[in-house]
C-alpha cells in the first residue's frame, strides 16, 4: 500500500491552500487536490507531508504540523495522511513547483471544485473543525 502525505494549510484569512494538478500528472490530472505526495525511505508521514510541501510551494506551516486524519483508500491501494498547519504566508509567497497551479482559496469557494478521490471528504470536514477555526 502507497502512503501518501497531504497539508491542509491555511493562511490568516482562513483560505485554504489548493493544487491545481496539471496534464502531465500521473494520477488525476486536471483535477484539484492537497499539496503532497508519496512518503519517501524513512521518513514519517509528517515528515513527507513537510517536505512536499516545500517541494511543490517553497512555504512552510508557521508551526508543526499536526494529524488531522488518515484516509485508506483501498481500490487505488493507498492510505493517505492529511496534516494541518497555519501560516502567515500569503500568494505572494507561494511558488509553485509542481502542477497547473498552487492557490489559496476562500473557504466559500473551495468545494465548488472537483477533487481527487478521497479529498472533498476530509476537506469538508476540516472546514467545519474546531482545528481549522483555531487556525485564524
Amino acid at each position: 500500500m502507497m502512503w501518501i502525505a497531504c497539508t491542509l494549510l491555511v493562511d490568516r484569512s482562513g483560505a485554504l491552500l489548493l493544487q491545481l494538478r496539471d496534464e502531465h500528472a500521473p494520477y488525476y490530472p486536471n483535477v484539484w487536490g492537497l499539496p503532497g505526495g508519496a512518503i519517501e525511505g524513512e521518513e514519517t508521514p509528517e515528515e513527507g507531508a513537510a517536505r512536499e510541501l516545500w517541494e511543490e510551494t517553497s512555504l512552510r506551516a508557521d508551526g508543526p504540523l499536526r494529524l488531522f486524519a488518515k484516509q485508506e483508500l483501498p481500490e487505488q491501494d493507498r492510505l493517505k495522511h492529511y496534516f494541518y498547519g497555519g501560516t502567515s504566508a500569503t500568494q505572494d509567497d507561494v511558488v509553485l513547483g509542481e502542477g497547473a497551479a498552487m492557490l489559496f482559496i476562500p473557504p466559500s469557494e473551495v468545494l465548488e471544485r472537483p477533487f481527487t478521490p478521497g479529498s472533498v471528504e476530509v476537506i469538508t470536514r476540516f472546514l467545519n473543525s474546531p482545528e481549522y477555526a483555531a487556525l485564524f
